[in-house]
């Protein structure tokens, strides 16, 4: 095993990939995440998709733009969002691709 000085990453870059790893990981944000990979949608219509409270889903959305996941613009009096970067999903159709070959091993 190789020690942990030779690592391709620095330490700031293995923090980096630990918060976007977090910030996956909750249900909730990883559902909107899939919602807005389909299109640009507002806190209402999220919220009704998912069958939660507008503000349970306006906090959500803030922590997936702190950590630069999605993005928003005004339209009228409504933010709508979408994603601000579709690298995560290679990632997330990996994990896809692997929980469905365990489930074939089953």
């Amino acid at each position: 095993m190789k020690s942990s000085s030779t690592s391709p990453l620095t330490n700031d870059s293995i923090q980096e990939v630990s918060k976007i790893f977090k910030m996956v990981s909750d249900p909730t944000r990883l559902s909107i995440l899939f919602l807005l990979q389909k299109e640009e949608l507002s806190v209402g219509v999220i919220a009704q998709s998912l069958s939660m409270e507008q503000s349970a889903i306006s906090h959500q959305l803030k922590t997936l733009k702190t950590s630069r996941l999605v993005k928003s613009k005004r339209a009228g009096k409504n933010m709508i969002y979408s994603l601000d970067d579709l690298h995560i999903f290679s990632i997330l159709e990996q994990v896809s691709t692997h929980i469905e070959e365990q489930e074939k091993e089953k």
